[in-house]
């Protein structure tokens, strides 16, 4: 940029240097044609140059006059014609009596009277043409040409050096401390990157933008979307230029809920086209002052999906765990009876503990279809028995399909956070015992857990709300909220009971409204 803006200075002085000269130049050339006019003018009222015009020896007479005048006047030369264009005076004797053959000279021989530039004889001048009169002054008799030779351009150059010097000087000297100026400007708002590194940044962050796995959309402080990529494009479908939120998401909380500095929306469900995604939305601040948010869109298929690996291996690890912790209590009990020769006791341990176990497990395969919530329910059970909780699944219970928008990481969700709120409820109290009844299928969706802890306390409507939480424990207050949000997105019910110190009852319900009595719906 610096070097361009220089070249722009220079080029610009260079012109006004150019066009100065030749405002010069013609200046000069005005002052001599104003000269030569009047020279020739006083010279055509010579008596002596009217009477011997068109005379055969007039030259003896006229040419002394002519030479002594522009001696005197410090001309390049004076020419004096007849009506025949013969001259009778120049500078050059040779050419007396010859033929005035100049190609501008005619219209003086209609009493016209005017300044010229042509190339004469001893170069290119400025030349002033008077006609002569007779002595009454209404004959014409002759001309008086008055030659001054133009100086050439570089003349003119050597003359006025100082003043375009000084010129240029001030005008490269302030072009190039504008330019230095301008480049430093530029610099430090472009981070000190040159041109060719910011068109470079900006490619390399628009395809990873365009890369990325997940939608992506920009939006400015009002709302309006500046970005989007590839993949934001194909979940809303929208090919334009610009829109808004509103136009983009119409009749949801995306538009409607304003973000500020401290917010951050985690994995909210959002529908569009008819299709669920998981929203999480970040402001964006330049300089402590907000700009715009960012929008990031994932699928919740592919969320779900990732979510259900995810879960089903930290449900393994800790079945894994509640069962390795189990079987040890009872491998220390086996033992002791083989020490204490009661090999019959022990047996009897061992044959119990398998029977009961593989009918337990069997009961499940039989009744549940999905193996993440059979594996959440199996390990759930060993997180029981190591809690000393008694987690009974319904005979009743079934899940042949999940429901249709349903997943099975929505199941896993739902019943985890459910069977573990339980479970704490019964920590504290003498009968600990939590119940669970499923029942699933492509079109119906119904899970009731009930404990029999210390019952729900405080506002009963809050405890689906986003961060609340009757444990006070950093953390917690997000289970029951993610629960809220999965149901709404399928438009599902949820209903709870409770009854202080006694226990309560959670009830879900999708595909169909069932009514409860001193219930609270949320």
């Amino acid at each position: 940029m610096f070097i361009f803006s220089f070249i722009l200075v220079v080029c610009s002085v260079g012109t006004s240097g150019a066009i100065m000269i030749h405002n010069i130049s013609g200046a000069f050339e005005k002052e001599l044609g104003a000269r030569a006019i009047a020279i020739a003018r006083t010279v055509a009222q010579l008596p002596e140059i009217k009477s011997k015009v068109g005379e055969s020896d007039g030259s003896l007479m006229i040419q002394p006059i002519a030479e002594q005048v522009r001696l005197a006047t410090n001309v390049d030369y004076i020419v004096i014609f007849d009506m025949n264009r013969i001259r009778y005076s120049h500078p050059s004797q040779s050419k007396i009596g010859t033929l005035f053959e100049g190609g501008d000279e005619l219209a003086s021989l209609s009493e016209h009277e005017y300044i010229s530039k042509a190339q004469g004889a001893l170069g290119f001048a400025i030349r002033a043409f008077v006609p002569i009169m007779d002595e009454g002054g209404s004959k014409q008799v002759g001309v008086v040409t008055v030659g001054i030779l133009s100086p050439p351009l570089f003349s003119l150059l050597v003359q006025y050096r100082n003043d375009i010097l000084l010129s240029l000087t001030w005008g490269l000297l302030i072009g190039l401390i504008g330019s230095l100026f301008i480049a430093n400007h530029l610099k430090k708002q472009t981070f000190n990157l040159e041109p060719y590194e910011i068109a470079r940044l900006v490619e390399e962050r628009s395809s990873m933008m365009q890369a990325m796995d997940i939608g992506i959309l920009a939006t400015d402080a009002d709302g309006t979307i500046t970005f989007m990529n590839r993949l934001a494009q194909q979940y809303t479908y929208f090919e334009g230029d610009s829109t808004h939120l509103r136009e983009l998401f119409p009749n949801s909380w995306i538009a409607d809920e304003p973000v500020t500095e401290a917010d951050c929306v985690i994995y909210r469900p959002l529908n569009c086209q008819g299709v669920m995604y998981l929203v999480r939305i970040y402001p964006i601040n330049v300089k402590d002052r907000p700009v715009g948010s960012l929008i990031m869109m994932t699928d919740r298929k592919e969320a779900h999906m990732l979510a259900e690996e995810l879960t089903g291996i930290k449900e393994l690890v800790d079945a894994l765990r509640s069962q390795n912790h189990e079987y040890m209590n009872k491998l220390h009990s086996i033992a002791g009876l083989i020490h204490l020769n009661r090999a019959d006791e022990a047996l009897n341990m061992i044959v119990e503990d398998i029977m009961d176990e593989e009918t337990i497990i069997q009961f499940l395969k039989d009744r549940i279809s999905d193996y993440s919530v059979l594996g959440l329910l199996i390990g759930k059970r060993s997180r029981a028995k190591e809690l000393g909780v008694t987690l009974t699944i319904s005979e009743e219970s079934y899940l042949s399909e999940i429901m249709t928008n349903f997943s099975s990481g929505d199941l896993v969700t739902i019943l985890g956070n459910l069977i573990d709120n339980a479970m704490e409820a019964c920590i504290t109290t003498e009968k600990k015992e939590v119940i669970l009844l499923m029942e699933g299928k492509s079109d119906y969706l119904f899970i009731e857990v009930q404990d029999s802890g210390i019952g729900l306390r405080g506002e009963v409507e809050k405890i689906f709300e986003y961060g609340f939480s009757t444990k006070q424990k950093e953390g917690r207050g997000i289970g029951l909220a993610l629960i809220k949000q999965i149901m709404d997105s399928n438009k599902g019910t949820i209903m709870t009971c409770s009854t202080p110190e006694k226990g309560a009852i959670i009830t879900l319900e999708a595909g169909e409204i069932i009514d409860g009595d001193n219930c609270f719906h949320s």
